[in-house]
């Protein structure tokens, strides 16, 4: 009803109001007042609206209607749409159609220009009165009505009274036109979308933040720095308490290398240290009363409004969720600019991270989450990892296999007893009290998947006697017996037998089970695919620092496998942990580390020429060393030292064989090697002044490295800087990766002599160093491209992951699982080598992927089922050449794989035919060859393709042309193998072509024969029968 009234009184309010504007109006002229004012302005921009505008004047003057339109970018225009004369009367109304913009009103289509984004407009009528020169005119009296700006989906299309040009039309179909949008920005950044395993060490993510490109947001932003109104809300997974005083979460530094807003630490009594920082470099800083629960997954949350911190927590445990929260207001204002410096998840160059796991980091750069603490639910990616699930099933393991542990090591201890001599009244007290009938205890009873786990821990309890078994024990004798029955498998049916015990024996610590299962759960072999199941057992190997697991999740976020986000920084966290095992490894050798080789299982040179001490080659080169032959005492000395080539590594005799090549040859090589390893104590005691001898022989004799290595004897042993940078200087010249290293490192810590330190001067060194294929050069650089140098270096996050991954791969622990898989190889056990061949390729190492590839492909034995095969060949083909520098071989295979179609692909001669480009652009004479086939099986070769081999004049020229350049190639190539095919094809090439050009001058030729002939015939046989004069 009262709707209703309101709807019929607002004529009659109407109508009165005009009549009071024109009664003020009368009046005004009496007093000699100016006036104007809008009477009908429409609620939203419009198009061909009758606007009525009642205006005055005490003397003659102008009357100007503007529209006023701002922007998102802080850009104001004025628009000038109607203008007219006054002259002083009564009060008049003058109606006027009201011309807007065509882009205010209508969507942008082509004819109607597009346009920022509107904010506000506004129409304002003027009454303006002319100053002393005509040029300026003051306002007397002016009248503003607001216009709502319509969204651009909800404006009208304009109905164009015109024909339409074609380029318009088309023009109008672009996406432009089709699916207009704000640009993407980062108001809500996922930092961390996944799940990072932390080791607690030093490694952590990286990320920084860019400005807004939009200048409304990015001028709001700047706004803001010194009233931060934001929140930052991430998920951790703490397994043991920090061992230092304090771990990193998440954390702010600025390009000073100073902790900023915001800095969220975790002390080693559990509670939580927040930081945040002021204008005039001040900084405060508060702990949380309440404590971080072990072995729960907990959102925590920082706000930031103004002057105000608001720390909660919510932690989930089964179904319970528990609630904490603080508020904490500071003295002064709290300063964060989201682009400076960078942030780290985790830990980094100053802190080390927590031990456990961190989940999704959100920010929210200008607002407050709306969602209360008992709104939140676990992320979607933890809930699917079931971390929790996991460790509750394995602490039940661990507590019955405690249990079974005590019990029959109290049955041996008590056996042993037994065996001791007593006298006969003992033993007949001992009788009486034992039961008629052994009984077993509960204790003993045995779940029937976990037998062989109780049977393991029988056997070594009584094995040890009175000492005690551990839990990594049976987990490590699990993990043996699992790889026995392995070994004697000649299919695929006995792993879904065998993967309980290899989960069973990672429960118990054996991390080298967590990443064979997670290797069999990723690829299918034998057991059903599960690719969570297998990031979840990779995650848990590489919380335990475990080297493969933590290659393995390196891969999968750096290629963005198995449903993973691919996330440089995350994929870098992992590779860098890894590279730095990598430097200390090499340092250290040990009789599990083997040479990492890239060996291809279809390069019969390189198979070879593999051996072991009691194989001929080896004992041919023994006998040229001891005949005096420099290169072979080195080679069987590095052999040894490293394990190369088969032979397995022994540091005592690789010294004795440096030794002798030092000592007995005197050659600069080996008295280098023989100088390291005094210098170093391995394999022989520390005998620093004879190592110094030695090095300075092989520098004598201009062998580059000894010089690199006496500057280190003077920097670590004598301390004479000035002497030691000389060294490296004139090392460098010669292009030595250590001397290059060496003077980065002083030059970051400031110790060259007379300069001060200069983390530019570093980079450049460093940077020369890796490219020479040093591995510690390689990792400095990949350190300074993830966070870059303010002014002088930017930040390269994909290079630095491509630095650490390269030094990674260079594992002693990677290159022993690669030596098992080819040992397996040689022996004709294909089983066993594609086992640890794949889980070598799982950790995203390329010539593995070739070979996983290639021993599907053959399936020798039949020994995998043939979709299981085919699959596995495609995919592995398809991986190794995605990676920097794909063998040529897989490349065509993987074109083969294209053009013939696989499965339910369909065939693709396209992509077959940039396979085989690719291949032929590296001199691969089977991509020329590949190439030609397609083109006589009619295919029209793309003109990119042409475009890449430069033969793109051909694309439009006779086939028979395109064939001949592309056979020419395959013959002129440098394989000698392909001289005879590629020459055929030519050959064939030619023929075809001949009789294509010559085929009717035949034909005209074999018609004149045929016509001819009889004539012809005829002429002879009367020729013949002409009587001839006798001799008589």
């Amino acid at each position: 009803m009262a709707r209703l009234m309101r709807t019929q009184c607002e004529p009659w309010i109407s109508t009165h109001y005009r009549y009071v504007c024109v009664f003020c109006l009368s009046v005004q002229i009496v007093w000699g007042l100016d006036q104007v004012t809008l009477l009908n302005p429409p609620e939203e921009p419009v198009s061909d609206h009758l606007l009525e505008i009642l205006y005055s004047c005490d003397q003659p003057a102008t009357v100007q209607l503007d529209c006023i339109v701002s922007f998102d970018t802080g850009i104001t225009s004025t628009l000038l749409l109607r203008q007219w004369s006054c002259l002083p009367d009564d009060p008049k109304i003058r109606t006027l159609e009201l011309n807007l913009p065509d882009w205010l009103v209508y969507q942008a289509d082509g004819i109607v220009p597009d346009s920022q984004w509107v904010l506000s407009c506004i129409l304002m009528a003027s009454v303006r009165h002319s100053g002393f020169d005509d040029t300026e005119r003051s306002v007397a009296a002016q009248d503003v009505a607001t216009l709502q700006p319509r969204p651009f989906f909800n404006r009208p299309v304009k109905q164009h009274p015109l024909c339409i040009a074609w380029s318009t039309q088309m023009l109008q179909l672009t996406q432009q036109f089709s699916k207009k949008q704000c640009p993407l920005e980062q108001e809500t950044v996922l930092l961390l979308s996944s799940i990072y395993a932390s080791t607690g060490e030093g490694f952590g993510i990286t990320k920084t933040l860019d400005p807004y490109s939009s200048e409304l947001l990015e001028y709001l932003r700047l706004k803001a720095i010194s009233f931060p109104w934001c929140m930052f809300s991430i998920w951790v997974f703490v397994t043991s308490h920090c061992q230092k005083r304090m771990c990193g979460l998440f954390y702010h530094i600025d390009p000073h290398n100073n902790y900023i807003t915001p800095t969220l630490f975790l002390t080693n009594s559990g509670q939580l240290h927040v930081q945040v920082s002021a204008e005039s470099e001040e900084a405060s800083a508060f702990l949380s009363p309440f404590k971080v629960p072990l072995s729960e997954w907990c959102q925590i949350s920082v706000t930031l409004h103004g002057r105000m911190v608001t720390v909660s927590m919510v932690c989930m445990d089964k179904e319970q969720r528990t609630v904490y929260s603080i508020e904490h207001m500071l003295r002064h204002t709290i300063m964060l600019d989201d682009t400076e410096g960078y942030f780290v998840i985790g830990g980094g160059k100053y802190i080390r991270g927590v031990e456990g796991y961190y989940g999704p980091l959100v920010y929210y750069r200008n607002r407050i989450s709306p969602h209360s603490p008992s709104e939140v639910v676990i992320p979607d990616v933890i809930r699917s990892v079931n971390l929790t699930g996991w460790l509750q099933t394995c602490q039940a393991f661990h507590l019955d296999m405690t249990v079974k542990i005590s019990g029959y090591s109290l049955k041996a201890k008590q056996r042993t007893e037994s065996e001791t001599c007593f006298d006969a009244f003992h033993e007949w007290m001992v009788k009486d009290r034992l039961p008629s009938k052994s009984q077993c205890g509960l204790w003993e009873a045995i779940v029937p998947h976990r037998r062989q786990a109780a049977k393991l821990a029988k056997f070594l309890a009584f094995k040890y006697g009175k000492r005690r078994v551990s839990l990594p024990a049976v987990g490590r004798a699990l993990y043996s017996l699992s790889l026995h029955k392995l070994g004697r498998a000649s299919s695929t049916e006995v792993v879904s037998r065998i993967l309980p015990l290899l989960l069973q024996a990672g429960c118990l610590a054996d991390n080298r089970a967590l990443h064979m299962s997670s290797m069999l759960y990723s690829t299918g072999l034998g057991v059903k695919k599960q690719p969570n199941k297998a990031w979840l057992l990779a995650l848990l190997g590489a919380q335990k620092d475990d080297r493969l697991a933590l290659l393995h999740l390196g891969h999968l976020h750096h290629q963005g496998l198995h449903g993973l986000p691919t996330d440089p920084d995350l994929a870098y966290a992992y590779y860098a942990n890894i590279a730095k095992q990598t430097t200390l490894d090499r340092l250290n050798p040990t009789p599990q580390q083997t040479f990492v080789e890239a060996i291809y299982l279809n390069n019969d040179e390189v198979l070879n020429v593999q051996t072991n001490e009691d194989h001929h080659i080896f004992q041919w080169l023994k006998l040229q060393a001891r005949r005096g032959a420099t290169e072979a005492e080195q080679a069987i000395g590095r052999m040894l030292f490293w394990g190369q080539q088969g032979v397995t590594p022994d540091i005592q005799k690789a010294v004795r064989h440096y030794e002798r090549g030092a000592v007995q040859w005197e050659d600069p090589v080996s008295m280098y090697d023989y100088g390291i390893v005094l210098l170093e104590g391995h394999g022989v005691k520390k005998d620093i002044p004879k190592a110094v001898t030695f090095l300075k022989k092989a520098m004598d004799q201009g062998f580059v490295p000894a010089i690199n290595a006496l500057a280190w004897y003077y920097e670590r042993f004598e301390q004479d800087y000035k002497q030691a940078v000389q060294l490296w200087e004139q090392a460098d010249l010669l292009n030595c990766p250590d001397a290059a290293l060496n003077l980065g490192v002083v030059y970051s810590q400031g110790l060259y002599p007379g300069k001060a330190a200069d983390q530019f001067m570093a980079y450049r060194y460093y940077l020369k160093s890796a490219e020479r294929g040093h591995i510690r050069g390689a990792v400095q650089l990949a350190e300074m491209w993830t966070t870059g140098i303010p002014g002088h270096v930017n930040r390269r996050p994909s290079d630095a992951v491509l630095w650490v991954k390269w030094t990674a791969e260079h594992n002693g622990y990677l290159g022993s699982v690669l030596r098992k898989a080819l040992d397996s190889y040689l022996k004709n056990d294909m089983f066993s080598s594609l086992l640890y061949y794949m889980m070598a390729a799982e950790c995203g190492y390329a010539a593995a992927q070739f070979n996983v590839a290639y021993l599907c492909e053959q399936n020798t034995f039949g020994f995998l089922d043939p979709a299981f095969a085919s699959d596995c060949t495609w995919r592995y083909y398809n991986l190794t050449i995605q990676s920097q520098n794909p063998d040529t071989y897989a490349l065509i295979k993987m074109g083969d794989l294209l053009y013939e179609g696989h499965s339910d692909r369909q065939k693709d001669c396209f992509s077959a035919a940039e396979m085989y480009m690719l291949a032929a652009l590296r001199n691969e004479p089977q991509g020329w060859y590949n190439l030609g086939l397609l083109s006589e099986e009619g295919y029209r070769l793309p003109l990119s393709v042409l475009t890449e081999l430069g033969l793109s004049e051909l694309y439009l020229a006779d086939k028979s042309l395109l064939l001949s350049a592309l056979y020419k190639r395959c013959r002129d190539s440098e394989d000698t193998d392909s001289y005879l095919p590629c020459s055929l094809a030519l050959f064939s090439v030619y023929l075809q072509s001949f009789h294509k050009d010559y085929s009717a001058a035949i034909k005209f030729s074999t018609a004149v024969a045929v016509v001819a002939a009889p004539a012809i015939f005829l002429i002879v046989l009367g020729v013949l029968r002409r009587p001839v004069p006798s001799l008589n």
